[in-house]
């Protein structure tokens, strides 16, 4: 892997908003502006090495679900702070084995083997219309030739029409949280509808807030019964809300994507669990949920802490945070690991999956060591020939 410069198309903030990149736009503490889609540079990959990259993902999502299925069967339920009412049904749901459609790992990647995990946004993870779609279209203009370690849009069409076979009601309601106000949720929604529009499912797009409770079952505002639910809204948060032991009452007919066991993929107490199973592996750092344990360069996460959220970095040298509400529902400490600088900036490598499968990357780069809101996107392209 290494990273080029490069020189902007004329017309690229035009052409990317009209793509669906309508948050592009990023206001800075001081008040200006700055672009998130980042075309200056680009990111080259060898062949080999994103076909060692993709066994690498699905080796760490097989890694994972065991890791959920070993939670499950020791009761671990308050390591990951899930309440005790939920447990039963994050169990259920990972028995009935319903629908999971796609999750994001974020690693930690010099160019050089192995990779390493920083964590696994496994429910409601964004940045994605702008891994799927806009970069695939920057190498349709500015590399045709070459290949690209993407394959999102067709797998994600794949992966609903799996969903759709057992399905008897193909209608299919994605909903979103329309307080989020940059239109990254909305667009990410409407592009998760097209996919499954092109699935050959009936569609719904639809607020979260605007979900009704007839006294049995979730309706939608014309009072059509929500059989099957995409929600890119968190499953902790929605156990926050009144209508959370609704959601997860074996009685109510809504199956919900991503399901209930996904809590335990999106916790950073994840990374403790896999590094108790797969101590020393390769493509893991050490974590801990107790303390430290001795650690002299570590990342105090929150469990619940989403990307950009308050954490600790502890090293010899001194402490930083990133500010912001830390919370008290415990930390995982793992490991620190500087994450690689390439021309001043500092990268992580966004790996996807689509039902369990590797199926593209993303590339952000900060300037600081905490992948934040102010990260920028850069597309990246293969050294290779595209397949014919």
């Amino acid at each position: 892997m290494r990273r080029e410069t490069t020189t902007p198309r004329p017309d690229w903030d035009t052409t990317i908003r009209e793509q669906g990149l309508v948050y592009v736009d990023t206001e800075l503490p001081d008040g200006g502006v700055m672009s998130y889609w980042d075309e200056t540079a680009t990111y080259a990959f060898e062949l080999d090495e994103v076909l060692r990259l993709e066994e690498a993902t699905e080796e760490l999502h097989r890694m994972s679900v065991a890791a959920a299925e070993h939670v499950v069967a020791r009761n671990r339920y308050a390591d990951f702070g899930i309440p005790a009412w939920a447990a039963e049904a994050v169990a259920r749901s990972l028995r009935e084995t319903p629908p999971t459609l796609y999750g994001r790992f974020d690693l930690w990647y010099d160019g050089s083997w192995p990779p390493k995990l920083l964590e696994y946004n496994a429910d409601t993870p964004t940045a994605l219309v702008e891994a799927s779609i806009i970069q695939w279209y920057w190498l349709e203009h500015t590399r045709p030739d070459l290949d690209q370690w993407n394959s999102l849009h067709e797998r994600l069409v794949g992966g609903w029409a799996k969903i759709g076979a057992e399905l008897y009601d193909r209608r299919v309601h994605v909903v979103w949280s329309n307080e989020e106000e940059t239109g990254e949720d909305h667009m990410t929604a409407g592009y998760l509808a097209e996919t499954a529009r092109q699935a050959g499912l009936d569609v719904e797009l639809l607020p979260i807030q605007d979900l009704g409770w007839d006294g049995r079952r979730f309706i939608d505002t014309d009072d059509r019964p929500v059989t099957t639910c995409f929600k890119l809204y968190p499953w902790e948060w929605m156990l926050a809300e009144p209508y959370g032991p609704l959601a997860l009452r074996p009685g109510t007919p809504t199956t919900w994507i991503e399901p209930a066991w996904k809590l335990l993929l999106s916790n950073k107490a994840l990374l403790a669990v896999l590094w108790e199973l797969y101590p020393g592996h390769e493509l893991l750092l050490p974590a801990y949920l107790d303390s430290p344990r001795g650690m002299s360069e570590y990342v105090a996460k929150p469990l619940l802490g989403r990307e950009g959220a308050a954490v600790r970095i502890v090293t010899p040298g001194g402490e930083i945070n990133n500010p912001g509400d830390y919370g008290d529902e415990g930390y995982c400490y793992q490991e620190f690991r500087a994450l690689p600088e390439f021309a001043g900036s500092r990268l992580v490598l966004g790996s996807w999956t689509v039902y369990g499968e590797s199926a593209g990357a993303g590339l952000r780069e900060s300037a600081s060591l905490i992948t934040d809101g102010y990260a920028r996107f850069l597309p990246h392209y293969i050294d290779a020939p595209r397949p014919q």
